[in-house]
């Protein structure tokens, strides 16, 4: 019963409501449901990642959200297992989605159903650290300040290592990263390059990669995602159009986006009413 006590007190927290304007900290029970629109969703039944396990840890923990489909967090178990094997230092684990789903502080306005992983790409030396320090913890940047190319006294041969290692990992649809960062890639590896294809470029994105996953199975409103890259590796003159934009001049500025209303199907697991 003592063993069992845990789990029971999880169900009881998780179908209590939240309080008007907070976020539920608990999943909504029962099984695994993914409910989303390009910008909208939330998620019914996630699970954690541990802040450790071997390979990896999770940094900046008062400000990030680390919950996502079974699925997700197998696959970032797996990639810290394999990095770990590959020589790496652990890696540090940035935004999944909240409990729940839903938009996260900070504007993200994907991570809402739990397929998607924000893993930072800072590969140096690992001191230990207290829990007050790794919530601080700011990454560096891969990418020098004029955003044309990568910084190699933080980009190197470990980084390479540690995209391609993702791209291999189950169920991933594709992996954002800043542009020069797809570009050094292009410009680096040799021999196999068919992974490169998973590689996609994006604004942002110079400290960490972005690992879209598929929907699992059996979740009919799960969004699909757009359709894949086409063949090859994907350094073509499509790549030189990202570049192409830093000469621009500015935008005026306007106001903040707005964030999208909840969707319909999502507004009873997103306000805590157990799902």
């Amino acid at each position: 019963m003592r063993r069992l006590f845990p789990f029971l007190l999880l169900a009881c927290l998780a179908a209590l409501p939240a309080r008007a304007g907070e976020a539920p900290t608990t999943p909504a029970p029962g099984p695994l449901r993914i409910i989303g629109e390009k910008s909208a969703g939330c998620i019914a039944g996630a699970v954690p990642l541990p802040d450790s396990a071997p390979g990896l840890q999770t940094i900046r923990q008062s400000r990030s959200a680390f919950w996502g489909a079974p699925t997700t967090i197998a696959a970032l178990l797996e990639l810290g297992r394999r990095a770990h094997a590959a020589g790496l230092p652990d890696l540090y684990m940035g935004d999944i989605s909240r409990p729940r789903g839903g938009p996260i502080p900070g504007g993200h306005m994907s991570h809402q159903m739990g397929i998607d992983a924000d893993i930072y790409l800072d590969l140096g030396p690992r001191p230990v650290l207290t829990p007050a320090q790794r919530d601080t913890l700011e990454p560096p940047s891969m990418v020098r300040p004029d955003g044309r190319s990568v910084d190699p006294a933080h980009f190197g041969a470990a980084q390479i290592t540690l995209l391609h290692i993702a791209t291999g990992l189950p169920g991933v649809d594709r992996i954002l990263v800043n542009p020069a960062i797809k570009r050094a890639l292009c410009e680096q590896v040799a021999g196999d390059r068919a992974w490169l294809r998973l590689i996609r470029p994006w604004w942002g994105h110079a400290s960490h990669m972005h690992i879209n996953f598929l929907c699992p199975a059996g979740q009919p409103l799960c969004p699909p995602r757009p359709p894949p890259p086409p063949p090859g590796d994907s350094c073509d003159a499509s790549l030189q159009w990202w570049f192409d934009q830093l000469g621009q001049p500015p935008q005026p500025a306007g106001p903040p986006p707005r964030p999208p209303a909840p969707l319909a199907a999502c507004r009873a697991i997103l306000a805590g009413e157990g799902g």
